[in-house]
């Protein structure tokens, strides 16, 4: 049988468990990307079933499809442009009257739908029985009991998916009503618009009927257009204003709104709300009955000890604490091994080739660039799994709750620390992530202080240094140390941005709090893998190139000189362009403790973070005074040897070295991503200057203090 396609679009609340059912359908079958102009990221996979081959598009999560975000524009652009043969309405089942409210605007929106009931364990321990035949006859729209993260439901998910593309099964379509004199209007303006009709003549003063010139509008429903319009939406405004007689049916419209104002005695916006959740209630006391329970539920008993207003911020951070040392400690062995690998190649390498310029290119540019950062590969993986566990599980919006009382003394509230913590695993996802913030101040003061959060991409820097300088028991207090450090600046930087640079009233905390769940292995193992493919997808390209350009500048120009073989390479790299660099904006990091070589360093990583790794290794391999070349070494122990022979690097330096990387110039990926969310070249460039600043600033203090107090030299 002919295989048929299918595109099929997952829409829903955030933490509805939307992209735990992707993951479940989809598994590694998945790509991610942005959608065309905007930083909002697109997921899509694909999947089999029965004679249809099924793309799955993951659109961002979103509480309706008003235009008051990038997500609810682009969820909603994406089913209206692109025209998903069936959305998937994935819906909390144990909080149904929240999420139903997204189901009633994309009936509105006239596509055809498949209810997802996901979490339905959560509700029946909550005691909540629901009718799942009947709630599909009063939406008019199937409706599926699934538990995502059991991974129970997904085959009858795509079963009421390919009936209901087949246009199989009994349920009549039904639209909600909204109040009788609302109601009345939208059937006033609907009699006098001729939809997606012939263009009209010029509109008259007064005239009785208004006509559209067909546009890409006039594919939707009218009244899902006038509702838009009645709700003083800005992007169907704009839309219906370019094309003839738009803005006679939008002055029309606005007719109907001061009629409405004066019956109704309020804002129609809010009449509108309470309208929907007026019949979503109807819907919920006819559908759904919901037991006494006779317990406090689990997540009741455990938010009453997380969210307890004196052990919630020392579990929070003893949380981050056990995550990096996790990180950091489960890490160790799987390191060494890539470790002992990396330094095996690049012995056989300088054992089976003849001595020479490409020799040198593959085993310091290459080998000792590129390998020196997939060393680092265990401890990224470890640290997007604890970032994931603790997404999936809930916990993550607790911490922001926890965090609210904190951030509000800085003039922002807890929904600010979510983008911040996201900046642990990268820092463009969590520029994306501030999009949630509706006060463009809190907003931009978010965008600017999430490049203190340590990404990452400097997690190989600090892997390498704690490892190279400090006992293993110390590795994750010292890690963990740094992150504290960045969380803490950022906090310090958005009450001085709050207080001088964008001032204004901190607006009040409301976030949800989703019911705690067990992750799923295969949701968790498809983000482990994701962020891996990019760790090692960068390093195969940016960080490649990027390494072999050092290479390039330490080896060029070539210096002529008789003196032994690791007094021509200091010679020759302190005479190359890099060296020559490197003397150059030696002064400036000198009261830091870095001579030229780590200014080098810290120069390549304005392109990624993980080049200063590449970098390092690099320089450490190319001079060797003491013919330490010659022995077998691993990388780690190789690079603290040469880097305290050759820099003089102490433990103080070594930290401060990692204080500098925390804090300077963010990557150039986050600065591209940063000028389009603010639509602007000054903020980017505002970030570079004041990271620099502080950077310097801070990592004066750290060493200067260090050298006084004896510590660490």
């Amino acid at each position: 049988m002919k295989t048929k396609n299918l595109v099929i679009a997952l829409a829903g609340n955030p933490n509805a468990g939307k992209t735990t059912i992707f993951n479940a359908m989809t598994g590694a079958r998945q790509h991610v990307g942005n959608y065309p102009g905007v930083t909002v990221e697109r997921k899509e996979g694909r999947v089999k079933y029965k004679d249809y081959d099924i793309t799955v598009i993951d659109l961002p999560g979103t509480y309706g499809l008003s235009a008051y975000s990038p997500d609810e524009v682009v969820a909603r652009q994406v089913i209206i442009e692109e025209k998903p043969d069936i959305v998937v309405n994935i819906l909390d089942a144990s909080n149904l009257e929240r999420n139903l409210y997204l189901t009633l605007q994309l009936k509105e929106l006239g596509v055809p739908l498949v209810l997802a009931l996901n979490m339905a364990d959560v509700a029946e321990k909550n005691a909540v029985k629901i009718n799942y035949s009947l709630l599909a006859q009063l939406l008019g729209a199937p409706v599926v009991r699934c538990v995502g993260n059991k991974n129970e439901g997904i085959s009858d998910i795509l079963e009421a998916v390919v009936n209901r593309y087949r246009g199989q099964g009994n349920i009549k379509e039904r639209q909600m009503r909204y109040g009788q004199a609302i109601e009345a209007e939208l059937s006033l303006l609907q009699e006098k618009i001729n939809w997606g009709g012939a263009p009209a003549q010029e509109i008259a003063a007064g005239a009785e009927t208004y006509s559209s010139l067909a546009s890409p509008l006039t594919s939707l429903p009218l009244r899902w257009v006038l509702v838009k319009l009645l709700e003083n939406d800005q992007e169907v405004s704009r839309q219906l204003a370019a094309v003839q007689d738009g803005q006679a049916i939008i002055d029309g419209v606005a007719q109907s709104q001061q009629r409405l104002k004066g019956i109704l005695d309020m804002e129609l916006e809010i009449a509108l709300v309470e309208d929907r959740y007026a019949f979503i209630r109807g819907i919920c006391r006819e559908a759904c009955e919901r037991g006494a329970l006779d317990r406090v539920s689990v997540t009741e008993k455990i938010d009453n000890i997380l969210l307890n207003r004196v052990l919630g911020l020392p579990i929070f951070l003893g949380m981050m604490w056990l995550l990096f040392q996790l990180t950091f400690t489960l890490g160790a062995p799987f390191m060494d091994w890539i470790d002992v690998g990396v330094s095996s190649l690049g012995d056989w390498v300088n054992a089976n080739m003849a001595d020479g310029m490409l020799r040198s290119l593959l085993v310091d540019g290459i080998i000792g660039g590129v390998g020196g950062v997939i060393v680092f590969l265990p401890n990224i993986i470890l640290l997007f799994l604890g970032i994931a566990l603790l997404e999936d599980t809930g916990y993550m919006a607790r911490a922001a709750f926890v965090m609210d009382r904190v951030m509000h003394k800085v003039g922002l509230h807890g929904k600010s620390f979510v983008p911040m913590l996201i900046g642990f695993g990268c820092g463009v996802p969590a520029l994306m992530a501030t999009r949630s913030l509706e006060n463009p101040r809190d907003r931009l003061t978010t965008m600017l202080v999430t490049p203190l959060m340590s990404c990452g991409a400097r997690l190989p820097v600090y892997s390498l240094l704690i490892a190279a300088f400090f006992p293993a028991y110390l590795g994750g207090n010292i890690l963990f140390s740094i992150y504290i450090l960045g969380i803490l600046l950022a906090i310090l930087m958005a009450k001085v941005f709050r207080a001088w640079l964008l001032p204004g009233e901190a607006e009040p905390f409301v976030m949800e709090l989703p019911t705690y769940q067990m992750p799923t292995l295969k949701s968790i193992l498809i983000h482990m893998w994701e962020r891996a493919w990019l760790y090692l997808k960068k390093a195969g390209t940016i960080i490649l190139a990027i390494s072999i350009l050092m290479w390039g500048l330490l080896t060029f120009p070539t210096v002529d000189n008789q003196g032994a073989e690791w007094e021509n390479a200091t010679v020759q790299l302190e005479n190359s362009y890099a060296g020559q660099i490197g003397k150059a904006i030696e002064p400036v990091f000198r009261p830091l403790g870095f001579d030229w070589k780590t200014s080098v360093a810290l120069l390549a990583g304005f392109g990624a973070k993980e080049v200063v790794v590449s970098t390092l290794g690099t320089l450490y391999s190319i001079e060797d005074e003491e013919g330490l070349a010659e022995e077998t070494e691993e990388t780690v122990s190789g690079f603290a040897e040469r880097a305290r022979n050759q820099s003089g690097y102490t433990p103080l330096v070594a930290y401060v070295l990692m204080v500098f990387t925390l804090i300077y110039v963010p990557c150039m990926a986050f600065i591209a991503v940063l000028k389009r969310e603010s639509n602007s070249w000054k903020w980017p460039f505002f970030t570079i200057g004041y990271t620099l600043v502080l950077a310097w600033v801070v990592s004066f203090i750290v060493y200067r203090g260090g050298l006084f107090l004896g510590i660490g030299i």
